[in-house]
């Protein structure tokens, strides 16, 4: 990876507290993206959030060349595309890259939408991308963080907080270590 490449008209509209804002900003960060941050207040939002993005009106926001993205997931694969020969986050193999697609849609669907199923869900993500990806690490694109990578470690803090208040262990390493791999890297 280069260091920042400056790439004019690239701005986040996001919130510090959301991992939703910061898998954007990994995965900008891992292209070496150079963008623009402009914070938002959830609770008071900008006229500018809200005409960027007027059915979820929420965070984050993508800005490229005064075109808006929004929702995370869409926003990587827009950033993985836009950039794709500065550090890919998805294999070339396509069938790879259907997996890592599927199993960030699975986490996102499943994993983190769900708090009385969590450790289920969590159970069934960690069976599923073992086997799929048998010995390799899903988690990273090569040598460096990959798609799936930027989705799961984005919400490591979140899930640390969710212990925090809940009192209980979520994310047992020895029982999840797939997961723990993931959030080596953050």
């Amino acid at each position: 990876m280069t260091s920042l490449e400056k790439f004019e008209g690239v701005k986040i509209l996001g919130t510090w507290t959301s991992p939703f804002c910061l898998r954007v900003e990994l995965a900008l960060n891992l292209k070496g993206i150079s963008y623009e941050y402009i914070e938002q207040d959830l609770r008071n939002k900008s006229p500018l959030l809200l005409q960027l993005n007027p059915v979820h009106k929420k965070a984050p926001v993508l800005i490229h060349n005064d075109k808006a993205i929004s929702e995370s997931l869409i926003i990587l694969e827009y950033i993985d595309e836009t950039w794709q020969k500065i550090a890919p986050l998805v294999p070339e193999n396509a069938y790879k890259k259907a997996l890592v697609r599927f199993w960030a849609d699975f986490f996102e669907r499943k994993v983190i939408e769900t708090t009385i199923e969590f450790t289920e869900n969590l159970k069934v993500f960690e069976h599923g991308v073992q086997k799929d990806f048998e010995g390799e690490n899903p988690f990273f694109n090569g040598e460096i963080p990959g798609f799936l990578g930027v989705v799961v470690c984005s919400l490591s803090s979140w899930i640390k907080v969710l212990e925090m208040v809940s009192g209980e262990r979520l994310v047992v390493t020895e029982k999840t270590c797939v997961l723990f791999m993931a959030s080596c890297f953050q």
